[in-house]
């Protein structure tokens, strides 16, 4: 609201509401006037207004408010507007960013705690503690007291819906495995006749329950909760397979030989709240080595079964997956591959039973195998959303870790033998190829015009999004306070936009932040001495909602 001082001066009165986003771009401005102070104006650190006209460099919604805020000035007769106008279209973009913090400029502190548990009772069995999930502004979770929402910016619990027995709420992931953001959770709760399932939005008002036909099962298999509100169901299909010959895995010593035949797996996806078919799938199976097919704890699909199975031995039948919110990740013996959210198969060729796929902020797909040669290098794919193949690239293909440009995102290929970083755009065309000394360079980041890369001695170097020339190069170590670990690497990476936040590790499991400047690599703030991160081996660092949370299994921390 804007009101006319006596000094002939217009005041603007910014009104915080975190939980409000419907109204952009107030509550960032809101936030901004807080932390300058009662009556001093936001002062941000903004990248220039003018940005180059090529799209992997530009964003049509900043470019916009920037227009607004032109418009604005040129009223009032002042750049005042502009720069707030610049700040919160940035803030409120950074917000949908994967890894976007809405300001790392400055050295973090804790803003709030919340303590309990994180994480189902299965989970925790399972080795995979502190599953959540991103419900837009939530954070939610299995703990205690049911399914829990917390809220990103204040840590306020925002509502609870209360499980019955055996509860399966999904998906959820684990950052640095799988991606965490979704529209909607799917829970199943009960067993046997009285197995019923019910989704949660945002809101936190569950839908009628529905029961799972026992019918259901026989035919399709056992029930979990899937991506996009659906339930999945998966069984091995075909004639029963005979012992494989010459194949073994002893309880002590390696697996040996090749299982040449086995059953198909069928994928069924059914709509949650009404149980209509919304695709099938066939993953057939191909030859595998033994190692392959041997049993163990890897998350078994069908969870009724509580003994986690150990020792090496051969399990033609046994499948596992991990359900995210984009994608389902499939692996048993005789196949291991990536079904979309419409029923697509993603294949994987290369050494059966080695390698992953994930999603793009483009909507394709990467899959990547050990390729079948004798330097044991990868091999990656690039599909489509649909699933159909783009390319397919030698070396281990990658998404930043962070970008401020989702739907033009460049991918790297890393070439540890040869030696060669190269850059895919997302349609698979290469952008250019040069050499390293460090063909395992990970990619950090992609922010305005800069690629970041790290590598696992401590290297990080920006360079040209166009060219791949070195811009900037930083060492861990380099001029921070309480750093003394040469053999330091960055392990995840945020951005404002701006800033890059790294966290380090060290290898006795040391963990600190560090911020860098993307343009010119500048150390912007060290971390290191503040201690502000817990030191558990469990904890994992995630955005949402602009919001930085420091996640256990114990609990939840907002830095800021």
């Amino acid at each position: 609201m804007a009101r006319h001082e006596d000094d002939d001066a217009f005041v603007f009165d910014l009104v915080e509401d975190e939980g409000d986003r419907d109204a952009p771009p107030a509550p960032a401005l809101a936030e901004l006037q807080d932390r300058a102070g009662p009556g001093a104006a936001p002062d941000p650190e903004g990248p220039p207004a003018a940005y180059p006209a090529d799209a992997a460099r530009s964003s049509v919604g900043l470019r916009r408010a920037l227009a607004a805020g032109a418009v604005l000035a040129t009223v009032l007769g002042t750049g005042v507007a502009v720069d707030a106008m610049h700040d919160a279209a940035r803030a409120e973009e950074i917000r949908d960013v994967r890894g976007g913090v809405v300001d790392v400029s400055a050295p973090l502190d804790e803003v709030w705690e919340w303590s309990g548990v994180v994480g189902s009772r299965r989970a925790f069995v399972e080795g995979e503690g502190n599953q959540v999930a991103a419900l837009g502004p939530l954070l939610a979770f299995e703990s205690a007291g049911g399914l829990l929402a917390l809220r990103a910016a204040s840590g306020e619990e925002a509502w609870t819906v209360p499980l019955g027995a055996d509860p399966d709420c999904g998906p959820t992931g684990y950052l640095g495995w799988s991606d965490v953001e979704t529209k909607i959770l799917v829970c199943l709760q009960g067993s046997g006749a009285a197995r019923e399932v019910f989704t949660v939005g945002p809101d936190g008002v569950p839908s009628d329950p529905r029961v799972l036909g026992a019918e259901d099962e026989q035919r399709y298999g056992y029930a979990r909760p899937g991506p996009d509100g659906t339930v999945l169901r998966a069984r091995r299909v075909g004639p029963e397979p005979t012992a494989p010959e010459g194949a073994q895995c002893p309880d002590e010593g390696e697996c040996s030989g090749t299982v040449t035949a086995g059953r198909d797996l069928l994928v069924r996806a059914e709509d949650a709240a009404t149980g209509e078919e919304r695709w099938r799938a066939t993953v057939p199976f191909r030859p595998m080595a033994a190692e392959g097919c041997r049993a163990g704890p890897a998350l078994p699909w069908d969870r009724t079964d509580d003994i986690v199975r150990t020792g090496e031995r051969l399990d033609a039948e046994g499948f596992g997956a991990r359900i995210e919110p984009a994608l389902v990740q499939l692996w048993g013996c005789g196949f291991r591959v990536g079904v979309t959210t419409d029923g697509a198969v993603l294949p994987m060729a290369g050494v059966p039973g080695f390698g992953w796929v994930f999603g793009l902020d483009t909507g394709g797909y990467v899959a990547q195998t050990v390729a079948q040669r004798s330097d044991g290098t990868m091999d990656s794919t690039l599909f489509t959303a649909d699933g159909d193949v783009i390319a397919q690239v030698a070396g281990s293909l990658n998404r930043p870790r962070t970008t401020d440009a989702p739907a033009t995102a460049t991918l790297l290929s890393t070439d540890p033998p040869g030696g060669r970083l190269r850059s895919y755009t997302p349609d698979g065309a290469q952008r250019w190829d040069v050499a390293v000394r460090d063909g395992s360079a990970q990619y950090l980041a992609q922010v305005d015009d800069t690629v970041v890369t790290t590598t696992w001695t401590g290297d990080v170097r920006g360079m040209d999004l166009a060219t791949g020339a070195v811009r900037w190069t930083w060492r861990t170590a380099s001029g921070l306070y309480d750093w003394p670990y040469e053999s330091g690497y960055v392990s995840q990476a945020f951005t404002d936009g701006q800033s890059l936040l790294m966290l380090l590790e060290s290898g006795s499991g040391d963990t600190e932040l560090v911020s860098l400047d993307i343009a010119s690599g500048e150390l912007v703030w060290d971390g290191t001495s503040s201690h502000v991160l817990t030191e558990r081996l469990d904890t994992m660092l995630l955005a949402v909602d602009g919001n930085l949370l420091e996640v256990s299994q114990v609990g939840v921390r907002r830095l800021g």
